[in-house]
């Protein structure tokens, strides 16, 4: 077969390209610090990488929900220490008023600041973080409270007993729902405190007794056992409230044995905060670990992310130097087998 002049130079051109297209790949990697730019370069490398971003990118939504809860934590935390200052503080109004020392005009004057404090108690059970009412469950575009202290929102429900279906002796009060906070694989936290299990509400009898909203996880629901008399006005007050509602009547009239009697009734509703504030600590210390965890995990990603995209930059000069000498030598040569004029084909 004859190898003619249009085959060499069909030859060199190519080989020439395809040198040129290895120097060109080489000078990408410099100048994007990657290994492959396409998934044709390197189709494991990619798949590999497409799974780490993944991986990093849910790291990073984990920890923006873990700050936002720690945030929400803070908020309900602050707001629950206020409550036990007021509680505090009526406790030593109360003990102030049981003195039988006190005119009748001091205890005027005692009941008005229990008046106040009630106020402001109802205020803090309004609280929001970033516009949601921190209290209200899943309902947070609604406040906890109306203004006369009783609960606003319809939290509950009659339904039949899980033990005994269509039971009409039975019944449960199921309050508002919990939000939970995805802060990892398979990893939720609650993050909102229900307001009943703060603020308490009144038994069936219309009596103040915080240990009957004692709650309990039944369907995922937070509920409480109680008789169809609870079903009704009872069920929408406040027990906090209504217990500064009776002390401060009790001064006005001074009837010194209900005054006597709430002391021990507020030192059980501080009990109680106590408990919840202690619910609260356990899940900012677990938000914590999980955060530092999460930031050990989003270090090990990322390293495994950088060792299989980045490139070694001194390797990858070095065979830019090898592709350049190739590619000079090759244009070279192409020099040769492209003859210049017509005189040098003749020759």
């Amino acid at each position: 077969m004859r190898i003619t002049n249009n085959m060499l130079i069909t030859n060199m051109m190519r080989n020439l390209n395809c040198n040129y297209n290895k120097m060109n790949q080489i000078q990408q990697q410099i100048a994007t610090g990657r290994k492959f730019q396409l998934p044709s370069d390197d189709p494991i490398g990619v798949s590999k990488s497409l799974k780490l971003h993944t991986d990093v990118a849910m790291i990073e939504q984990h920890k923006r929900n873990l700050s936002d809860a720690k945030s929400w934590l803070m908020v309900t935390e602050d707001s629950i220490a206020e409550i036990g200052e007021m509680l505090q503080r009526v406790r030593e109004l109360t003990v102030q008023a049981s003195n039988g020392s006190n005119t009748n005009e001091d205890l005027m004057q005692i009941s008005a600041e229990v008046k106040q404090l009630k106020e402001h108690l109802i205020k803090v059970g309004n609280t929001t973080y970033g516009g949601r009412y921190i209290f209200s469950g899943y309902k947070t575009d609604c406040p906890l409270f109306d203004d006369d202290g009783n609960y606003k929102l319809t939290n509950y429900e009659v339904v039949s007993s899980l033990t005994n279906p269509g039971s009409e002796v039975s019944k449960e009060l199921h309050y508002n729902e919990v939000i939970n906070y995805n802060v990892g694989v398979s990893d939720n936290v609650t993050i909102n405190t229900i307001g009943v299990k703060i603020f308490g509400k009144l038994d069936g009898s219309g009596d103040m007794d915080i240990t009957n909203f004692s709650l309990s996880t039944v369907n995922g629901y937070e509920v409480v056992d109680t008789d169809e008399e609870a079903i009704g006005t009872n069920a929408d007050t406040s027990y906090l409230t209504s217990l500064f509602d009776v002390i401060s009547n009790a001064m006005d009239v001074d009837d010194k044995d209900t005054v006597n009697e709430s002391i021990s009734r507020i030192d059980e509703a501080m009990k109680n905060l106590l408990s919840v504030r202690a619910d609260i600590g356990a899940k900012t210390k677990r938000l914590e670990l999980t955060g530092a965890r999460l930031d050990s995990q989003q270090v090990n990603f990322t390293k495994l992310l950088s060792e299989n995209e980045d490139a070694n930059m001194a390797e990858v000069i070095m065979e830019l130097k090898n592709n350049e000498n190739v590619y000079r030598a090759s244009l070279s040569i192409g020099a040769r087998i492209i003859q210049p004029t017509l005189i040098d084909f003749i020759r």
